[in-house]
């Protein structure tokens, strides 16, 4: 069972999906489905980790995801 995100690891994830959607100059939907449906980063990953990760740059971040999404096959 999935405990529920607070209000600031909700918005973080936005964040990271919006940053993410950037750097793959695609959508936020895309992405969102990228770390959801077709992965579970957001679950596993994003939201557990956000102690974590909050505190690291965006570049920081995007480059970390975008690494993980290429070791699960979400990207090429």
């Amino acid at each position: 069972m999935k405990s529920e995100m607070t209000p600031e690891q909700s918005f973080f994830s936005v964040f990271c999906i919006e940053a993410l959607a950037d750097e793959l100059e695609t959508t936020g939907d895309k992405v969102y489905i990228m770390l959801t449906e077709k992965s579970d980063i957001l679950d596993s990953y994003i939201v557990p980790c956000y102690d974590a990760l909050h505190t690291q740059g965006k570049e920081y971040i995007v480059r970390e995801f975008i690494n993980i999404m290429k070791k699960q096959g979400v990207l090429k």
